[in-house]
């Protein structure tokens, strides 16, 4: 009996960090420049992964109840249009995270001390010429 291989079929697909699907399906809009029904955005995502349509449609959902996509009616489907890039949906992501905490000193005082050196400096630019 021979020990099977963890790249069989079999083995489950690696777990995506938290927003890592709405981060893609954000850049799958902006990209694309117009709106996309989901079977679009399906399409060009299954390019890289292998997602189910009612996994889209509920990203799809759920960034346009956060008012992160614009949608409209198209047929029986919705066309969905990016309200922000990438950046700025997880730019909103932190901000509605930091308007959570009370002591906000504290949260940015710990985001900061977990910064590695090259981020921090980037932050510290950034603080002193935010078109930087």
């Amino acid at each position: 009996m021979t020990p099977k291989d963890p790249a069989d079929a079999g083995s489950p697909a690696p777990r995506r960090r938290s927003g890592q699907l709405e981060s893609q399906i954000i850049t799958v809009l902006v990209e694309a420049g117009r709106s996309l029904t989901p079977s679009e955005v399906l399409e060009v995502l299954n390019a890289s992964t292998t997602l189910s349509y009612s996994t889209v449609v509920t990203t799809l959902t759920r960034l346009y109840k956060k008012g992160s996509v614009a949608r409209r009616r198209h047929g029986r489907a919705y066309k969905y249009g990016a309200m922000a890039d990438a950046p700025g949906l997880i730019a909103g992501r932190m901000s509605r995270l930091l308007s959570e905490e009370q002591d906000r000193a504290s949260v940015l005082r710990r985001f900061v001390s977990a910064l590695d050196p090259q981020d921090e400096e980037l932050l510290r630019e950034l603080l002193r010429d935010p078109e930087a």
